[in-house]
């Protein structure tokens, strides 16, 4: 039995599949649903009769609800049977376009209520699964993952509470800091990227970009991402530098020290089109300064990548970055809740993750290695190799 992309599935599924989209995740559960049903099906009852009954199906998305009283309490409630299923639950923390009443105001959901209400499904569960997995594309917590002074450590609790409720494996996206998972050493985490998918995309949109490293820079707008850009560069056969923030650490800014500039260190840049490729954006202050330095020194298109598009501060700074030709693309993903206003905005490119989460669930159901999937080093090649063929 092959899978979609050609890998051959030869064990047996863990058990029958169950997708589990919570509010949040709901669109996107959709489509990762959509491309299960397809190749299940496509690959013929013939082969799959020996597997499982109900292997292929029209849905795999069971009945599930989490409602919540008046009081803005709330409990999770499962309609269908999970006994020996193979349960897949998606939530996006970070999706604040939810809103449930509270003593009759009307109140978001922050990152804690989904966290909440995808404990209070684990819960519904009761046991009865063969194995639970999440997928958490934002990790919850994932910016409070160490400890530099009397603090808590928000994602390593996280993490440990669900382990302590059975779940089997995580799978997020982009974590802040990998690290965090020593705090659930003998469970399964796994942080997939969204490199593949951001080549992919922006080469569909700008059909004459040159890929080498005489016309491209990949540029880590900080320390901390140093290591995303050094993967991208090296993929891709191109230089890369560094932005470093120098922050004034007598003073603290909404619990930040603040960033007195931005320092530049790498090749020279003139006339080259610039990838920024960063994990989130957040208020995009610090990610449009780097793009205006950059541009000061002479670089040609500037486009930023980002794995969240958080937009905490709305688009008019990257509109206006836009009219002034400082940015030239933004590209993010569809992974976290994105306001419908971005769709109307000529410099977004949308990242698709469904088939790319669809292709983990696919493989984890039927016990096979997800390694492949985790690096997209030879299918970022492949797709270069036919982008410089044509």
């Amino acid at each position: 039995m092959k899978s979609s992309d050609g890998k051959i599935l030869d064990r047996m599924p863990v058990g029958p599949l169950g997708l589990i989209p919570l509010q949040s995740c709901a669109e996107l559960g959709e489509k990762v649903n959509s491309y299960l049903s397809k190749w299940r099906s496509e690959r013929g009852a013939s082969e799959t009769s020996l597997v499982l009954a109900g292997y292929s199906r029209d849905s795999y998305i069971m009945d599930v609800a989490t409602p919540r009283f008046g009081s803005g309490e709330g409990k999770g409630f499962i309609r269908s049977s999970v006994r020996g299923d193979d349960i897949f639950i998606m939530v996006d923390v970070l999706n604040h376009s939810i809103t449930y009443s509270l003593r009759g105001v009307e109140n978001h959901m922050s990152p804690d209520d989904h966290f909440q209400d995808l404990k209070r499904v684990i819960a519904a569960i009761g046991g009865k699964a063969r194995r639970i997995n999440v997928i958490m594309p934002f990790l919850y917590e994932s910016r409070q993952h160490k400890r530099s002074a009397r603090e808590s450590l928000d994602c390593a609790t996280a993490l440990q509470e669900l382990v302590a409720m059975g779940v089997d494996n995580i799978i997020t996206f982009d974590a802040h800091d990998i690290r965090v998972q020593n705090a659930i050493p003998l469970k399964g985490f796994d942080s997939a990227n969204a490199s593949y998918q951001f080549i992919k995309y922006l080469l569909r949109r700008r059909p004459d970009l040159q890929v080498d490293s005489e016309h491209m820079l990949v540029l880590s707008p900080d320390e901390g991402g140093t290591n995303r850009a050094i993967y991208m560069a090296n993929v891709l056969g191109l230089d890369m530098g560094i932005f470093y923030k120098r922050r004034d650490y007598s003073v603290v800014i909404d619990g930040r020290n603040p960033i007195v500039s931005h320092e530049y260190l790498g090749p020279d840049v003139e006339g080259k089109d610039i990838i920024i490729l960063d994990d989130m954006i957040c208020s995009g202050e610090s990610m449009i300064e780097v793009a205006t330095e950059i541009k000061k020194r002479g670089a040609n298109r500037v486009f930023v990548a980002a794995t969240f598009g958080i937009f905490t501060k709305g688009f008019e700074k990257f509109d206006e970055a836009y009219e002034n030709g400082v940015i030239t693309n933004i590209i993010t993903t569809n992974l976290t809740y994105l306001p419908p206003e971005i769709y109307s905005k000529k410099y977004f490119i949308e990242c698709d993750m469904s088939k790319y989460i669809a292709l983990l669930i696919d493989a984890l159901n039927h016990d096979e290695s997800i390694s492949e999937y985790l690096d997209p080093t030879e299918r970022i090649q492949n797709l270069l190799q036919k982008y410089q063929e044509k």
